[in-house]
């Protein structure tokens, strides 16, 4: 069945130009809850192909599967933790690549690895579509993710991610904002890989967000680089799909859900060169650069399932 975002998704489309399948999006002065709040435009009515009506038994035998790893991921995490990061680091690795597998996701990863071969840390930037962004980022380095205060109150989830570092941010609390710009510099000090999604909020991949800028000034106050990463979700057979968007008013367990009704699908990474701060670079340009790469990826050596 035709889908406009997904036949959009085959042609490139400047960050800046409305998608034709989406409304034209306003300045950010005249956004829902003004400039600095989350906002996205995308909606699953406007975004997602049709809800699969198979794949019933398919569904059951991976959301056992997924349940299976989190139970393991429950008791090992803590230990793991407790015995530092030679430990943590690889068991975190090995967990979120069980967690693709189990949801039938193929990583396929090009380029890499994350962190810089001279042992400082980075801020790793990529633009945020799924839930698959993230254990994808986890396969393949020890991420520190900065996430919004919500996910702390997930389920289970929210307890594993603060278990394993995660740094929550509460996006409508500005006076908050110089604290964890401070925190993250701190960490990216210390050799630390920090995660973290520009737009703030969940784009459906047929159109994109503006990149917020303060994650940036962090990267320059520690005279740390910043590691574009391009995520790309694909059917089996290379096409681009929404399929696995995470928008709107969905609920972690729709969009769950919808994924692991599908026959397949694979997470391509393509982890792009350093962005180096200049000494006279602000983080409005940093951005923008930063911005540039994860959108029009350079040519990556060949691809490695992982």
């Amino acid at each position: 069945m035709h889908h406009p975002a997904r036949a959009a998704l085959r042609t490139p489309v400047h960050p800046l130009v409305d998608h034709p399948t989406h409304p034209p999006a306003p300045p950010a002065a005249q956004r829902p809850g003004g400039p600095w709040a989350a906002w996205s435009p995308c909606t699953p009515q406007e975004c997602l192909p049709p809800r699969a009506t198979t794949g019933t038994l398919r569904l059951a035998r991976r959301t056992a599967a997924l349940l299976s790893v989190l139970a393991v991921a429950v008791t090992v995490v803590p230990v793991a933790a407790l015995l530092g990061a030679r430990v943590l680091d690889p068991v975190l690795r090995a967990l979120h690549r069980a967690v693709l597998r189990a949801a039938g996701v193929r990583l396929v990863v090009r380029g890499g690895p994350l962190a810089p071969a001279d042992g400082r840390g980075a801020l790793v930037v990529a633009d945020h579509t799924s839930w698959i962004d993230i254990p994808a980022l986890g396969a393949i380095g020890p991420v520190t993710m900065l996430a919004k205060r919500e996910v702390r109150d997930w389920p289970l989830i929210g307890a594993l991610a603060a278990r394993t570092g995660t740094q929550f941010v509460d996006r409508e609390g500005l006076s908050r904002l110089p604290d964890t710009v401070a925190t993250c510099a701190d960490a990216l000090r210390d050799g630390a890989l920090v995660g973290v999604f520009p737009e703030a909020t969940t784009w459906c991949g047929a159109i994109s967000g503006d990149y917020r800028r303060a994650p940036f000034q962090a990267a320059i106050d520690a005279g740390a680089p910043v590691r574009p990463v391009t995520v790309a979700v694909t059917t089996p057979d290379g096409r681009p799909t929404t399929a696995a968007a995470f928008v709107g008013e969905q609920t972690l367990g729709d969009t769950v859900g919808r994924v692991l009704r599908l026959p397949g699908l694979v997470c391509e990474v393509t982890v792009g060169g350093l962005v180096e701060p200049g000494p006279h670079t602000d983080r409005r340009a940093l951005a923008a650069r930063a911005r540039d790469r994860v959108r029009h990826p350079r040519p990556a050596p060949t691809a490695t399932a992982v």
